[in-house]
């Protein structure tokens, strides 16, 4: 058997660039949607030249290893490899190197299959320009955000994706560490994310909603019956990625104004 691969159950031979990109998309979609029919499952089958089923079994896989999944009762598969546990361990905690690494192998895979019809990365003369680290890696981050919380303010219950925003608990521009770490997130509407970010809320380590007295002294009927009504409340939890609990006294100690 050559390096670097693992011979799987099917008869197939899963390399770890493979295996890179496959959990790159497990920790962007919900694992209730890590199906065969799932249109980001057949694009990578694609990519990878193997079928969706094959794409399905191997995300499975993975949720073998996730916490989260074993804490709310959400079974992985249990026909695991080696070296699916290796890709586990070296990039769940060492998020920038994966959303990086992985956008360079979709990038290689493209250009070896110009046939297929799969999203590519963008490509001629402006391409060092456009595909910057700090694009990819917000995409991914906001993916991984919102998937975990299935696309819902973790405050509020609203739903409409494009009010959401994956909101960091460090800032980005704190700790380049944390930029794409999905703990690192809460998903917000756009008003309490500039609220979270102002510092005129925070998230407690038990996850309770704080205001800022200068929110909750407010005599203002709309912010108390639309903002200082969740003040003690608890956040909606994430089905994975739950926040952080350093980042989250972080925030309060260093972000808010209470």
């Amino acid at each position: 058997m050559k390096a670097g691969h693992e011979e799987s159950r099917y008869g197939t031979l899963w390399n770890r660039e493979e295996l890179v990109l496959t959990f790159e998309l497990y920790c962007r979609i919900p694992f209730q949607k890590t199906k065969a029919n799932n249109p980001a499952v057949k694009n990578l089958a694609i990519l990878l030249h193997r079928t969706p089923a094959s794409v399905a079994r191997k995300l499975g896989n993975f949720g073998a290893f996730d916490p989260a999944l074993q804490r709310i009762d959400i079974k992985g598969l249990t026909h695991t490899s080696k070296l699916d546990r290796q890709i586990w361990d070296e990039f769940h905690s060492d998020w920038n190197a994966l959303v990086w690494e992985s956008t360079l192998l979709r990038k290689k895979l493209a250009r070896c299959h110009p046939g297929d019809q799969i999203a590519r990365p963008p490509g001629g003369p402006s391409e060092t320009m456009r595909l910057t680290k700090q694009r990819v890696h917000q995409a991914f981050f906001r993916e991984a955000v919102l998937s975990s919380y299935n696309a819902t303010c973790c405050i509020t219950g609203l739903a409409f994706r494009e009010c959401l925003i994956a909101s960091h608990i460090v800032p980005w521009s704190e700790d380049e560490r944390f930029r794409t770490d999905p703990t690192n997130g809460l998903c917000l509407s756009a008003t309490f994310d500039r609220l979270f970010d102002a510092g005129l809320m925070t998230i407690s380590s038990d996850l309770i909603v704080q205001f800022s007295p200068h929110i909750m002294e407010s005599k203002d009927s709309v912010s108390r019956e639309l903002i200082c009504c969740f003040q003690g409340r608890p956040i909606k939890r994430p089905h994975r990625f739950l926040p952080c609990t350093d980042r989250l006294e972080w925030h309060h100690a260093n972000r808010f104004k209470g």
